[in-house]
């Protein structure tokens, strides 16, 4: 909402509760609605803006409590348009071409639960990522499918093994669409190979109106999107 229509609102509102401006028996039918109209839009501003400062704590405080827990070799912890992101490298989880969870894995992830059971109504992305190395032995069609078949993987253990509601989570894959370092060399392609992990913001639901959650940070059509 821009400065304008917030200024806008806050002027129908000192109408609306004072009643000093307009007399709403003189006003047509339709200019009551608008008026009606815009005083909801108002309090779902103030709605809005409580629940935006409510996340703010609560995702700084999700923060800390991810990067007291784990090492910086094990997540890279911060914040992007998108929410808070643990971001692992798929070598934590994953062996090479592979979508099956390492043992090692285990103890990262449920440090994680850990964190995500502490915020129960935030819901969560989990996003699959890979470099653009073409798939050539490992048995899957293309990188996009390997990148979905991992996330899903650490979305099924996060809701079998550790009691993370399933409703809350929506799985992505990727592949090597969305990366964070130049594939040219051998340590960016090793970045770009991740899972992200988002605790994403519930005020974006309601500032944008009920919809999919799958398509809650991203259109479908731009990678393999499967809500649980």
């Amino acid at each position: 909402m821009n400065r304008r229509m917030g200024a806008a609102l806050a002027a129908i509102a000192l109408v609306i509760t004072t009643g000093c401006a307009v007399n709403l028996a003189k006003r047509s039918p339709w200019d009551i609605q608008q008026l009606s109209q815009l005083s909801d839009q108002l309090e779902q501003f103030k709605t809005l803006a409580q629940l935006k400062a409510e996340e703010a704590d609560q995702l700084r405080a999700a923060k800390a409590l991810l990067e007291q827990r784990l090492s910086s070799s094990e997540a890279s912890v911060g914040y992007d348009e998108r929410g808070l992101v643990a971001r692992m490298l798929d070598q934590v989880l994953f062996d090479s071409g592979k979508a099956s969870l390492r043992r090692g894995a285990f103890t990262v992830l449920d440090t994680v639960a850990q964190v995500l059971q502490q915020f129960p109504e935030q819901h969560i992305g989990i996003e699959g990522h890979t470099d653009n190395q073409p798939i050539r032995h490992s048995g899957w069609v293309d990188n996009k499918a390997l990148s979905l078949a991992r996330a899903n993987a650490v979305a099924d253990y996060l809701v079998e093994k550790r009691g993370v509601s399933r409703g809350r989570i929506t799985v992505s894959g990727y592949g090597e669409e969305r990366p964070i370092a130049s594939n040219d060399a051998a340590d960016g392609r090793q970045r770009n190979r991740r899972v992200e992990i988002v605790i994403l913001p519930r005020s974006s639901q309601l500032r944008d109106g009920p919809r999919p959650r799958s398509n809650l940070l991203i259109p479908e059509e731009e990678g393999c999107v499967e809500p649980l």
